[in-house]
């Protein structure tokens, strides 16, 4: 059996509808916050749990006869994402599972500037002590949100940033797929597994990119820190949002995002998307 928390959102929902075409509902779990949310998967047959990361007595239940259990990562910035893991894997340990795969993300590490990777690489150690074989998907930087970093450059011509380097802009879409295949690989991957697109581009390089699919110049400006946060609060962003997101940027400087490797390809068996194909067609992107 297979059991995935977090289908009710894009990520783990998009791999439970492909788990779908290639096993019966009857070996598919969902686990959901909020039950009524899962309804869809429900109507295709799906059995349907409910669990909470943040209230641990609801888990084990909600886990119980899982040969492999799919963990969705915390998306709240304001939240102790790794206590919240924690509480999974404990459960999914007195559970039995069988394997724990993890949503985690590229350069995941103690040191990097970027918050959540600080918590994906504290998740990782949670479940390399944990005893149960485990996977950790590390895929790169949704591209999705490019758009948000990119900011309004089709009118503007302009892209700000407050430090540039090379990000590995990976369909969720594709990751999503990938996430389905390593399951239905049944073991076949281990630990630190890192699922991205085939290049790196830095928002310089995406610039240049921007510019032939607008048909107009676009350029990079980098601005000292200080004035980017002072931009974004001016332009309605919350102070403690900009300085998560200025731990991103600060991140692909120092190469946390610039590695690359085939294994997403060759999972899809297809090219994965790229950052060209993000800015052709933003409005199915998103």
């Amino acid at each position: 059996m297979i059991i995935v928390t977090g289908a009710t959102g894009a990520l783990n929902g998009a791999t439970l509808d492909h788990l779908l075409l290639a096993r019966p509902a009857s070996e598919l779990v969902v686990v959901a916050r909020d039950t009524a949310k899962a309804a869809r998967f429900a109507e295709q047959g799906v059995e349907i749990r409910q669990g909470d990361y943040s209230d641990p007595a609801s888990l084990p239940g909600a886990f119980e006869g899982a040969d492999q259990l799919l963990l969705v990562s915390s998306s709240d910035p304001q939240a102790d994402a790794v206590q919240l893991h924690r509480s999974a894997i404990d459960a999914a340990v007195s559970a039995g599972v069988g394997r724990i795969l993890y949503t985690s993300h590229q350069g995941a590490a103690a040191d990097t500037p970027f918050g959540p990777g600080r918590d994906h690489f504290a998740t990782e150690q949670l479940l390399a002590e944990s005893g149960v074989a485990w996977t950790s998907l590390r895929n790169g930087f949704y591209a999705h949100s490019l758009a948000w970093f990119l900011g309004d450059w089709r009118e503007t011509g302009v892209i700000s940033v407050p430090a540039d380097g090379p990000v590995s802009w990976t369909a969720r879409e594709d990751a999503a797929e990938a996430a389905a295949r390593i399951l239905l690989s049944e073991g076949a991957y281990d630990g630190p597994t890192t699922l991205t697109a085939p290049g790196a581009p830095t928002f310089t390089d995406v610039a240049s990119i921007a510019a032939e699919v607008a048909g107009r110049p676009v350029e990079t400006q980098v601005l000292g820190e200080n004035e980017w946060i002072a931009a974004q609060v001016a332009s309605g962003q919350q102070d403690f949002m900009a300085h998560f997101l200025l731990g991103m940027y600060q991140a692909a400087a120092g190469g946390y995002f610039a590695g690359t490797d085939p294994l997403l390809g060759e999972l899809l068996g297809r090219a994965p998307r790229s950052v060209r194909d993000l800015l052709e067609a933003p409005a199915t992107r998103h």
